[in-house]
């Protein structure tokens, strides 16, 4: 009996462990998701945009041990009555903006510094986009026009089954997908539920099975089309995103601060949103697009791969490369990655300058904002 009740006690004993580790865990997947649901409150949003580690599970990319690659100074510039007026209207946090590599205008607003390592939302899709450059010419993909199942078999059977990679990077894979950020129940909006909950980003893409329209047929902005990529990325390669991007993307760059993902549950990299860094390095990876992908005295990203990228090729006319925009009637090169709630790296290769902004702009989806936004870089750019 003495040895029963032992057992039992210690039975009692490992229940109460696993409980309260369940507990805790339970406990921090509901922050997580309180934290999602006034993310963009009005008196958090600035904060919270700048401090994302304090809410969501993340993995930090080493930046190496080297110096920065510097930004020499240049000539500084008093920005504009106009966009003086912008900055304020938009909400903005940041903004770098760089003539010929030189930097000619530093600022931060709202109680935000330099040091700031801010969120990329949808800029993240531009960055992958190079890695997935760097990925194609080593060999690890043999053609764009492979079927992602190739590389993917856990989504076999679901709606990516049938689309190219070509499909993907130019968001005409046709999965249907609801990406209105104000409705509670979009797909968006699931995501971000998976994501703060602790689950796996690669189940709720293999878990999409409807279409909108055949693959390569329509363009439609799925954001969970990058995550896709990405899962591309880890199929052809057999390494994941984070090690990748730091070895080949960010060590290479000389960032200066080491930058970190938002993950999901399983560690998985938020790479269709979740990189945050200081909207320097922001500016930084502009200028390596610019110059056709040499940064930092060597090839980082191949240059044919940055033209094809930045060049508008998705169905049906719609100014979309490979994960960048490019605005209408664009100069040569004028390209842009582009985050909601008024992120941006701005790229001019014909003017030579490089804006980057950050914002916490609740107000980003009101008509006419992103024309005038994208208005007001042209007209700073054209300026210098």
């Amino acid at each position: 009996m003495k040895h029963l009740l032992k057992r039992l006690a210690q039975a009692v004993l490992v229940l109460v462990l696993i409980l309260g580790a369940v507990g805790l865990w339970k406990r921090e997947a509901v922050m997580r998701l309180l934290a999602v649901n006034s993310l963009f409150a009005p008196d958090r949003i600035v904060g919270n945009f700048s401090h994302m580690d304090s809410m969501f599970l993340t993995r930090s990319l080493p930046r190496g041990e080297g110096p920065a690659t510097a930004l020499p100074p240049g000539p500084a510039i008093t920005l504009p009555a106009a966009a003086q007026a912008w900055v304020k209207d938009r909400a903005v946090t940041g903004l770098v903006i760089l003539k010929n590599g030189a930097l000619v205008h530093e600022s931060y607003y709202l109680g935000t510094g330099a040091d700031d390592r801010r969120i990329s939302w949808s800029m993240a899709k531009s960055l992958l986009s190079c890695l997935f450059g760097v990925v194609v010419a080593e060999g690890n993909i043999a053609s764009l026009d492979d079927p992602v199942v190739k590389y993917v078999p856990l989504l076999q059977g679901s709606a990516y089954d049938g689309a190219t990679i070509r499909n993907v990077l130019n968001m005409a894979s046709g999965v249907r997908f609801n990406e209105d950020y104000m409705d509670f129940y979009s797909d968006i909006n699931k995501m971000g539920r998976v994501l703060a909950l602790g689950g796996s980003m690669d189940a709720f893409a293999a878990g999409l099975t409807q279409r909108d329209a055949e693959p390569g047929t329509a363009w439609h902005y799925v954001s969970i089309d990058t995550h896709v990529l990405g899962m591309v990325i880890r199929g052809a390669t057999g390494q994941g995103i984070a090690n990748l991007m730091d070895e080949k993307i960010i060590k290479p760059m000389g960032l200066e601060a080491a930058p970190y993902y938002v993950t999901d549950g399983l560690g998985e990299p938020f790479v269709l949103g979740g990189l945050n860094l200081p909207t320097r390095d922001y500016a930084r990876i502009g200028q390596m697009v610019l110059q056709k992908g040499f940064y930092n005295g060597q090839q980082i990203v191949p240059a044919d791969w940055v033209q094809a990228a930045t060049t508008a090729s998705a169905p049906g006319g719609a100014l979309y490369g490979y994960q960048w925009w490019i605005p209408a009637d664009p100069t040569p090169g004028e390209v842009m990655a582009q985050g909601i709630y008024g992120q941006y790296i701005y790229v001019n290769p014909t003017l030579g300058v490089v804006i980057a902004v950050n914002a916490a702009d609740i107000g980003f989806e009101a008509a006419g904002v992103d024309d005038a936004n994208i208005a007001m870089l042209r007209q700073i750019a054209a300026a210098l």
